[in-house]
């Protein structure tokens, strides 16, 4: 009972610790069924290892409520080939032997499941019931303590963000989350600054065709920026520059801070990103020409605020 009782200690640990995990992670669309899904596996959990304690301790278990119903049909019935044994039939069934030491014992036994006097059946499967619901009350209250212990990363990123933008008075644009969010979110800073999307073009886009195809466009100059300065970016990729720059152009590759430079040194901009804990990163171009004219552009990194992940969104000067 002892290497028992602690094999369930530790499978109630380490379900906890999964549990915490899962809660951690979900986000506001998935939380009810990742809650549906701990409860679940707590259930399990407590109804397995109630199994076995009760199979090491020679007892029925009923498993499930229709055998909890059948417990009422017990009853003992002496082997006719073998006088000092009995037998639980459940629906006719034999599920379980019963030594029958002499036949005082085989008419005590008999008499209880018919009613008689010593303990009742129904009322022993009760305490079980009323203990499991305790014990899975008990699980459920200790992760739901310590999931609220645990760091709430996303609420102290909304809040920093929400602290820098009042500071620098800026507004959030929001960028649909696809892949494409940092060259959206450069395609529409550059058409509010008044650039042209594409340096070889005479014509400034139409807000439509920012809003629809911007983001191809600035995908298409960082990718000939970046093989035009091989060079210079190289010696940071892992895989050849062909190959790096056939992603930037015809996939929804992310895009990180060696694209935020080819895209500052390509437009001759400043790229401003505020992140997650406030701070500022810049990126800035080769510095030609007058600084002071130089535009910028800001935008805001977030790590934990999206469920996919690493996100961007453009911001601008409230007026």
């Amino acid at each position: 009972m002892e290497e028992l009782q602690a094999r369930h200690r530790k499978e109630q640990k380490e379900l906890q610790a999964r549990i915490t995990q899962k809660k951690k992670s979900a986000t506001k669309k998935t939380r009810k069924g990742v809650n549906d899904e701990c409860e679940s596996l707590q259930r399990q959990l407590l109804d397995k290892q109630q199994g076995e304690i009760s199979r090491l301790n020679g007892e029925v278990d009923a498993g499930d409520v229709e055998a909890m119903n059948q417990m009422n049909d017990l009853s003992i019935e002496e082997n006719n080939h073998d006088e000092k044994k009995g037998e639980i039939h459940v629906n006719e069934k034999t599920i379980y032997s019963v030594p029958m030491m002499n036949n005082s014992s085989t008419h005590e036994t008999t008499s209880a499941s018919e009613g008689g006097p010593g303990p009742k059946r129904g009322n022993r499967q009760k305490a079980r019931l009323a203990r499991r619901a305790a014990e899975r009350e008990a699980e459920i209250n200790n992760a739901a303590d310590e999931a609220a212990n645990q760091t709430d990363y996303r609420a102290n990123e909304r809040k920093a963000m929400d602290e820098a933008f009042a500071s620098l008075k800026l507004k959030e644009r929001d960028i649909a989350a696809d892949g494409h969010c940092l060259y959206s979110a450069v395609a529409w800073q550059l058409a509010e600054n008044g650039l042209n999307l594409h340096p070889e073009q005479g014509e400034l886009m139409s807000a439509d065709s920012v809003k629809n195809d911007g983001y191809k466009l600035v995908r298409a100059t960082t990718a000939d920026f970046i093989l035009a300065n091989a060079d210079d970016f190289a010696p940071f990729l892992e895989e050849p520059i062909q190959e790096y720059v056939r992603k930037i152009r015809s996939t929804a590759e992310w895009g990180g801070q060696l694209e935020l430079q080819a895209i500052a040194r390509a437009y001759k901009v400043r790229i401003n990103v505020i992140q997650g804990e406030g701070r500022i990163e810049k990126f800035q171009s080769d510095g030609e020409g007058d600084e002071s004219q130089t535009k910028n552009i800001w935008l805001a990194y977030y790590k934990h605020t999206y469920g996919l992940g690493e996100h961007y969104n453009a911001l601008y000067n409230i007026p």
